[in-house]
């Protein structure tokens, strides 16, 4: 703590502080510059992240066949059967008659479980079963048809080593229905278990078997080894209209356009459509596709609207003008502010900081440039302006694209892989690349540039141009502070001096005074 002023009664710390605010101006305007290098950097970040969002849309849309493909498919009795288009290109049509529906194998328990004549208690600990009391850990494994229709193997098989004095039925069947191929339950009111395959069809392996289970789970459930032999079971012997205690996979069988055929599922593809048999016993179900021209004519839409936002931001940034009328602001500057006001200054001194930056001219003009030529390679449809897109004639929009819908939607109608090829074509050249590929590989150097220049949200300073800037402002201000404190420094020393200088002048003053007025 410094106290000035005791001898010469100055204001020594208001005129140093005066001094001082003079010699901090000098450094106050390489803060200043600082500062607007790092709204520089935030504004390049900024941008770049405008860039990474349209880079993925134009590869998440117009990169991909799936947008062009989109089309409507209808069926005479959509409660019978129901078809959806999955990768086709083209368009499907034609009759269908469904005789059966797939069905799962299955079988139920040949009697109660732990020969109860109640229901048992599920969540009950195994070890309380009358067939594993005393028992240690047991293994069981289960086997069942496969989607492709084929029988899991003894190594695909699943398999659980369970402890009964651990685990309860419930616990055992929870298993199964989480990992293996198979859903079980235990009905309470017949006492009973019931497991069915989860895969439709008859087993193309395994002997006609599509379900199996190892001896030790057969056991204590009361199941069948196999499907097969459950399906040889009678429920009641006095009664067979009650049916067996297990069944056969069956394939669903239908006839297509004439022919028929069979599939182990109901929900099964052809020609890149998905068909879905529901019902059977409906003759000659027609069904047909159709181009989705409003779907396709959306993305195409989005993808435009999208590229005249970003080319709208980009051509504000660098034609704003920097105001040089205001300066970032200093802490002292801030301290006699409020904040609404410190808020309205900053957004005037932000301005200009990405004025005719070299990289985005740059990349607007590559991007405008390939927009406007055609695709080699390509018939027809060639470029943008023969699907109804072209770049606009008032030249205040900067080149932004404007769409022809009814041209546009004629050409979708048409040809809707014509347009996939015009923005995704992927040839050996530049110039035989589509659209979208080449505005991505633009996209991409140009992200790239930006990074160089001003780093990303978790780069070091020293790896990008602005960082390294930032760091050489930091070390000029810490060697400026430094030099400011000698000054500070030698400031008091200076006006220490003086006011011992001036307390030993009133101190001889005083004497001298008081000798005189002694010899009087």
């Amino acid at each position: 703590m410094r106290i000035g002023g005791l001898a010469s009664g100055m204001d020594t710390d208001t005129i140093i502080s005066d001094m001082m605010k003079a010699r901090r101006m000098s450094m106050d305007k390489i803060v200043q510059k600082k500062q607007y290098m790092e709204w520089q950097r935030d504004d390049y970040r900024a941008t770049n992240k405008k860039l990474f969002d349209f880079r993925n849309l134009a590869s998440d849309t117009m990169l991909r066949q799936s947008t062009f493909v989109q089309k409507t498919a209808t069926t005479s009795s959509p409660d019978d059967v129901s078809v959806k288009n999955i990768s086709s290109a083209s368009n499907f049509s034609g009759t269908i008659s469904v005789q059966s529906l797939a069905k799962q194998a299955s079988m139920r328990s040949t009697d109660r479980v732990n020969d109860s004549a109640t229901a048992i208690d599920v969540n009950a600990r195994l070890n309380t079963f009358a067939g594993l009391k005393d028992q240690g850990p047991q293994t069981i494994a289960i086997k069942a048809i496969k989607a492709d229709g084929t029988m899991q193997t003894d190594k695909e098989a699943f398999k659980l080593t369970f402890d009964p004095t651990e685990m309860s039925l419930q616990n055992v069947l929870d298993e199964i229905n989480k990992d293996s191929n198979v859903s079980a339950f235990y009905d309470s009111f017949t006492g009973k278990i019931s497991i069915t395959a989860k895969n439709a069809g008859v087993s193309t392996t395994g002997k006609e078997i599509e379900l199996s289970l190892s001896t030790e789970f057969a056991g204590f459930t009361k199941l069948s080894a196999d499907n097969t032999i459950a399906a040889g079971i009678l429920v009641d012997s006095s009664d067979p209209t009650k049916g067996y205690l297990g069944s056969r996979g069956e394939n669903a069988k239908f006839t297509l356009d004439g022919m028929a055929t069979e599939r182990n599922s109901n929900t099964f593809t052809v020609n890149g459509f998905e068909l879905n048999l529901k019902k059977a016993g409906n003759t000659n179900i027609t069904f047909s596709s159709a181009t989705d021209t409003d779907k396709i004519l959306e993305s195409v839409t989005k993808f435009v609207d999208e590229y005249n936002k970003l080319i709208e931001s980009l051509n504000g940034e660098i034609r704003e003008k920097k105001n040089r009328d205001y300066q970032p602001l200093s802490t002292d500057q801030k301290a006699e502010m409020k904040e609404k006001e410190i808020e309205l200054w900053e957004e005037k001194a932000k301005s200009g900081t990405l004025k005719n930056d070299s990289i985005i001219t740059s990349l607007l003009s590559k991007m405008r440039l390939e927009l406007n030529s055609s695709v080699g390679g390509v018939s027809g449809t060639d470029r943008l302006s023969k699907m109804g897109i072209s770049t606009s004639t008032d030249y205040l929009e900067n080149g932004k694209l404007v769409i022809n819908e009814t041209e546009l939607r004629k050409a979708i109608s048409e040809n809707p892989n014509q347009i996939y090829d015009l923005f995704a074509a992927d040839g050996t050249s530049n110039s035989e690349k589509g659209i979208a590929r080449r505005l991505v590989t633009i996209l991409d150097d140009a992200r790239k540039q930006v990074v160089e220049k001003a780093g990303s949200d978790s780069s070091v300073n020293n790896t990008f141009t602005l960082g390294r800037s930032l760091n050489n402002y930091d070390d000029q201000i810490s060697r400026f502070e430094d030099r400011l404190k000698m000054v500070e420094d030698r400031l008091w020393k200076q006006f220490t001096a003086m006011e011992t200088a001036i307390q030993k002048a009133n101190s001889q003053s005083t004497y001298i005074s008081g000798m005189f007025a002694s010899n009087n």
